[in-house]
């Protein structure tokens, strides 16, 4: 199992339009990020998608990724699932519809926002979506990979986030824009290879794990690494914030690839 950070940015990426700061004007490259995402491939070359937004068409380009098995999100904001429509081209070389995985809220929200997409009249070149409603838990089965629904609240917006779990092989989870996990859920992050998770900026938030909080959850779960994603301009320089974590937590940068999960 590989998992490719796409981006690792907030809704508003990094640099932030026509912000002054330092690390808006940083020469690092992993200083610059794009809107949250990841791609996860399994041993046998099947690629599966954890949010879409407004990067995606860049992201895919960026990668040469030529096909999806499915597309997980974690929740309806823009910055997750604003790429959309750019999934026609999947479609016509696939030869069949997306196969997307969200909980009721997200799939309420698709349908409304994005109403021209499920509407019941046929218009050639529309995206092609099947929604499955996650929002129950069950774990499902994408390719070589047993996927595991995790649920959390983003402020007052129930988010998801899903475990990964190759067959005969390594586990991750992927978790991002949660600021609580009840203790029902935070036991599906047990037994960890990999844990990514959300980390704003060093100061709380309302809505988002800040530093101290991403890092109480790894304390808690143990996983053998973890990556942080999701973070703003706020959070500091990418090197600065690296050396000041512990051996086994990292920042992630967009285009990092993990292979050796």
């Amino acid at each position: 199992m590989t998992i490719t950070f796409l981006g690792t940015g907030t809704s508003q990426g990094v640099p932030v339009i026509a912000c002054p700061c330092e690390v808006c004007h940083s020469d690092d490259p992993r200083d610059k990020r794009l809107r949250t995402s990841a791609l996860v491939t399994d041993r046998e070359g099947n690629n599966v998608l954890v949010d879409i937004g407004p990067d995606f068409r860049n992201q895919m380009l960026s990668h040469d990724v030529r096909h999806l098995e499915a597309i997980l999100i974690t929740h309806a904001h823009r910055d997750h699932v604003g790429g959309i429509d750019d999934i026609r081209p999947l479609n016509w070389v696939q030869h069949r519809n997306m196969e997307v995985y969200a909980n009721s809220e997200t799939i309420k929200s698709l349908q409304h926002d994005y109403h021209y997409i499920f509407e019941p009249h046929i218009y050639p070149g529309l995206p092609e979506v099947t929604l499955h409603d996650v929002s129950d838990c069950y774990p499902f089965e994408v390719g070589k990979l047993t996927i595991t629904p995790i649920r959390g609240m983003h402020k007052d917006l129930p988010v998801m986030g899903y475990r990964m779990d190759e067959h005969g092989g390594k586990s991750m989870a992927y978790i991002t824009d949660m600021n609580y996990i009840d203790s029902g859920e935070m036991a599906k992050l047990e037994s960890l290879d990999l844990l990514v998770i959300n980390s704003l900026r060093r100061q709380k938030h309302f809505s988002h794990f800040c530093l101290p909080e991403s890092l109480a959850v790894i304390a808690q779960c143990k996983p053998g690494r973890a990556y942080l994603i999701h973070m703003s301009h706020e959070m500091g320089f990418h090197a600065a914030v690296e050396a000041s974590l512990p051996p086994n937590v990292h920042l992630a940068y967009d285009n990092l690839t993990i292979s050796d999960l």
